[in-house]
């Protein structure tokens, strides 16, 4: 008998980006000063972005180094001091609402890599190799013209990485912009078709509007935006069939929460556009209208729904931060998604089609539709 290496902990997908964030920039190869003025620029530039800024306070000889965070959101600024960095678990939390952060590279580590090209760290930075993993733009200052010999050995594309003027903040905020954009997540779909229908009384799922089981047919809606598309279900094990694949609730009886965070637990690293299988007048134009209308710098995108008066949860696309904000409001007792929309940073878009959001959950309701 061949046995199993013993797993001790479960396997969960982990966040893309690093310990700051999933568009995390590391600054280096300059004088801590340079660093923090030219961010601090960007962080000005750049008027429809949250930009977060990580670094380290300057002690006497001795003492430790104290850990800074701050960000900007439209010309407020907010900042926190904490002390030693491994006090610190989790980085992410603090900038969950940034759309980049940006990091002294003379501190910390981070994903992705800014060099600036500074002749007073010119020897610093060539015994830093190690940290360029993956540069994405060169910053040249005042007295360089071109880069050191040691990073075109060090860098094999060397020519394809940007360079841009140190004077030339709005190239470079230009090119941050275009790079949260390039790493915006990519959508996946998901048709919550897991619920016991106690008020039906039969499964939702099953009933045929148009032709086939409408969760098959919102599902068919939403891969025409979403690659793939996924049913919500209590369990693994289902008693109809089906062309898609299945996430089972890991979080259990929480309703359309738990198959919300099911997903995430699936993938945290996408946005997921989330639908009930209860909307029956649901249709290609407004899904479009969500899509088009996405706001990724914000926790979801979803739809006023005028006859609740509230952000409609249920025809929602989430951005993958707001997985940390779902899961903080469950550790605080709360399991409603639409709480979380009204309580948090969200696009709401005014629908166009206001009888796609309208819901069917009794027989009385199923008549009536059917009847009119």
């Amino acid at each position: 008998m061949i046995l199993k290496p013993h797993k001790k902990h479960a396997s969960i997908p982990s966040p893309t980006g690093g310990k700051f964030g999933p568009n995390e920039l590391a600054i280096i190869g300059a004088p801590c000063d340079v660093i923090q003025h030219l961010s601090k620029a960007i962080a000005d530039a750049s008027q429809s972005l949250t930009i977060g800024y990580a670094d380290a306070s300057h002690k006497e000889e001795g003492e430790p180094m104290t850990f800074k965070t701050s960000y900007t959101a439209h010309k407020n600024h907010h900042e926190l001091s904490f002390g030693k960095t491994h006090d610190l678990e989790n980085f992410r939390e603090l900038f969950q609402h940034c759309d980049a952060v940006l990091v002294n590279g003379n501190h910390f580590y981070a994903a992705q890599q800014i060099v600036i090209l500074n002749e007073k760290k010119r020897a610093s930075l060539e015994q830093k190799l190690d940290r360029l993993t993956q540069v994405k733009l060169f910053i040249l200052d005042d007295d360089v013209i071109d880069i050191y010999p040691f990073l075109e050995t060090h860098l094999k594309d060397h020519k394809s990485i940007p360079r841009y003027s140190i004077k030339d903040v709005a190239g470079i905020t230009s090119w941050i912009q275009k790079n949260i954009k390039t790493n915006s997540s990519i959508i996946k779909g998901l048709v919550l078709a897991g619920g016991q229908s106690s008020r039906m009384g039969h499964d939702k799922g099953a009933i045929d509007y148009l032709g086939k089981p409408h969760r098959e047919y919102l599902a068919d809606l939403l891969s025409d935006f979403c690659d793939p598309t996924y049913l919500s279900v209590q369990k693994a094990s289902i008693d109809f069939q089906t062309n898609y694949p299945l996430i089972a609730d890991s979080f259990l009886n929480l309703g359309p929460y738990g198959g919300i965070l099911s997903a995430f637990r699936e993938d945290p690293t996408c946005a997921w556009l989330v639908i009930a299988t209860d909307l029956p007048k649901l249709d290609k134009d407004t899904l479009k209208q969500l899509i088009d209308g996405r706001n990724s710098s914000k926790m979801a995108t979803c739809f006023h729904n005028p006859a609740t008066k509230f952000p409609e949860p249920l025809l929602t696309l989430w951005e993958p931060r707001s997985y940390p904000i779902l899961l903080s409001f469950l550790a605080n007792g709360y399991s409603c998604p639409r709480k979380v929309l009204i309580n948090g940073e969200i696009e709401e878009l005014q629908i166009t089609q206001h009888e796609a959001l309208l819901n069917v959950n009794t027989p009385e309701e199923l008549k009536a539709l059917r009847t009119n």
